[in-house]
């Protein structure tokens, strides 16, 4: 019996159906394990008792997403799509570093290699799909990317300003050598940090930093604010879980029938376009 693409895909990419929820939670599991692999193999003492083994679970998990890989890359429509999506690219970046490390054998690559199998720890970020929440937050900060802009200019500016005007203050005699550094502590004050590595001295800019600091209270809570309405908004507009079957995007509307990135049919299967097509 022949593979139905559409089945595969729903299956793959839909979490509505209990075939696709058991695929995500069991892809979910795989992504967890293969990861503290990763981070057990780079511990010396694990490496040097289960190294062989640790290897070999490796190249299980390899050979598990690249099969997943593959079958998300067939089963789409839209294949160059989803490749360069930004999951397809975590996707491919997860599988790719096992094969390099087997394309650069020898002492004198033992540190890229090395490098490569950190590399895999970004597995990880393919469970952002699996987080609802995720894509939210995600269309709330697309949304207020403009005034996030402009506050952080704002900010940006004021920083200048007040590091320069410390550096006036305070000197070279107090640790404040340039405006740069000058600025590096007014950013560190400002965000509420402050590492300590360079404080003011006179009584004059103690009370500039103190004015610094409760400003800084102030200015971490604008940026939230404009998050959480932009947050409110993306949420109610957003009830449609249903994922395009040619390009994947996700994030429709409650009353959508057609993908807002590729304007494909959101409901339309391999079946019904083919009745369509004879009729």
């Amino acid at each position: 019996m022949a593979i139905n693409k559409d089945s595969v895909r729903i299956i793959i990419f839909e979490a509505h159906t209990p075939a696709g929820k058991a695929f995500d939670v069991g892809l979910i599991i795989c992504i967890l394990l293969s990861v503290l692999a990763v981070m057990l193999d780079s511990v010396a003492a694990i490496h040097a008792r289960f190294g062989a083994e640790l290897y070999a679970v490796e190249w299980f998990f390899t050979i598990l997403f690249t099969v997943e890989y593959i079958l998300r890359l067939w089963c789409i429509q839209h294949t160059a799509a989803y490749a360069r999506s930004f999951f397809g690219i975590i996707d491919l970046v997860g599988i790719i570093p096992t094969y390099l490390s087997v394309l650069l054998p020898g002492s004198q690559y033992l540190l890229v290699v090395r490098v490569l199998r950190v590399v895999r720890v970004f597995r990880v970020l393919r469970m952002v799909r699996y987080v609802g929440e995720a894509r939210l937050l995600r269309q709330a900060i697309h949304a207020s990317r403009r005034k996030i802009i402009v506050f952080l200019s704002t900010v940006a500016a004021l920083i200048v300003v007040f590091g320069t005007l410390m550096y006036l203050i305070e000197g070279e005699a107090n640790g404040f050598t340039s405006i740069p550094r000058s600025i590096y502590w007014a950013v560190i004050t400002m965000t509420t940090v402050g590492y300590g590595d360079i404080t003011p001295q006179t009584p004059l800019g103690q009370a500039f930093a103190a004015v610094i600091m409760i400003m800084g209270y102030g200015i971490i809570a604008v940026p939230t604010g404009i998050v959480t309405l932009e947050l409110s908004e993306a949420a109610r507009q957003s009830a449609n879980t249903r994922t395009c079957p040619q390009c994947s995007a996700e994030g429709h509307t409650r009353e959508a029938t057609y993908c807002w990135r590729c304007g494909g049919h959101l409901y339309r299967t391999e079946e019904s376009e083919a009745s369509a097509g004879s009729g």
